[in-house]
């Protein structure tokens, strides 16, 4: 093989992994996971798992480095890399360094003039944002929300007027608490999307308002790996507010108001005819 589709002496290399079904692994990570010196994984129990279900035979010394041993263990990687090691890196799922233990090596690393690569592969960010159905040209990922209701509210009340789409990760446990704090922090008639289960057998993409949303986890158990995507201030304020006119005049002339909320949603990126249809009753 080539020096291009296997990892460098000396070099670090993020590789992304899948976030769920093997299938999506890059021929690149499969090739790496088997020429690599040394292998730093999230879990290593997972790893072995992943290397199983894509057939990778592994050779390379492997290391547990998470959020409990990235202090300890990157000056041991920035040696391995001047002795000329094949170092590669990955985490659970998706790409290292985002919302995942890495950014430690990578600082080091760039900091230490030792080069740095990356092996791009599945992302729950992109993934959520791509299915979401809301605006993609301007987008922020926010991690995590907060655990405390008391910061969770004091962040959303900060983002209330960005415009750009929102992307949040967040555990099955908060999804219901989070999403009521976001139907109040950006309000409920807020265009989103609650991502669960990403390319697994029980994916689902449930879209709505933030209200909508709010009520739906609320009555039930949400399980799996969630994503959240919250539509911009623009896609309610900005776009809703300024075609409840055009929706009432098509009701005036005969058109049921569902139908004519949704014909002009159809027509305007960035809002839904749900959000249309209800302000157009509160305006009627």
């Amino acid at each position: 093989m080539s020096d291009e589709q296997t990892p460098r002496p000396g070099e670090l290399t993020l590789a992304a992994t899948p976030i769920g079904n093997p299938l999506d692994a890059p021929v690149r990570l499969v090739r790496a996971l088997e020429a690599a010196d040394v292998i730093a994984a999230e879990d290593t129990r997972r790893l072995g798992r992943l290397a199983r279900n894509l057939g990778a035979s592994i050779t390379a010394q492997v290391i547990a480095y998470h959020e409990h041993t990235e202090a300890e263990r990157t000056p041991w990687l920035l040696d391995a890399l001047r002795d000329g090691r094949r170092v590669v890196l990955v985490t659970d799922a998706g790409m290292p360094v985002v919302s995942d233990p890495g950014y430690r090596a990578v600082r080091a690393a760039i900091d230490a003039e030792l080069p740095v690569t990356v092996i791009p592969g599945p992302s729950a960010v992109l993934t959520a944002l791509a299915a979401s159905g809301l605006p993609p040209d301007r987008f922020a990922f926010e991690g995590f929300a907060p655990r405390t209701s008391g910061r969770r509210a004091a962040l959303f009340a900060a983002l209330a007027a960005d415009e750009r789409t929102l992307v949040f990760f967040e555990s099955p446990r908060r999804t219901a608490a989070t999403l009521a704090a976001m139907a109040e922090g950006f309000g409920a008639q807020r265009p989103a999307a609650v991502a669960r289960e990403l390319t697994k057998t029980h994916e689902e993409v449930r879209r709505g308002t933030l209200g909508e949303l709010a009520a739906w986890a609320r009555e039930r158990e949400v399980l799996g790996e969630i994503v959240i995507v919250v539509g911009g201030s623009r896609t309610v304020e900005a776009d809703a507010a300024g075609l409840v006119g055009e929706v009432l005049e098509r009701t005036a002339a005969g058109e049921r108001m569902k139908d004519a909320a949704r014909a002009v949603a159809a027509a305007h990126e960035g809002v839904t005819g749900r959000e249309l249809y209800a302000l157009a009753l509160e305006h009627r």
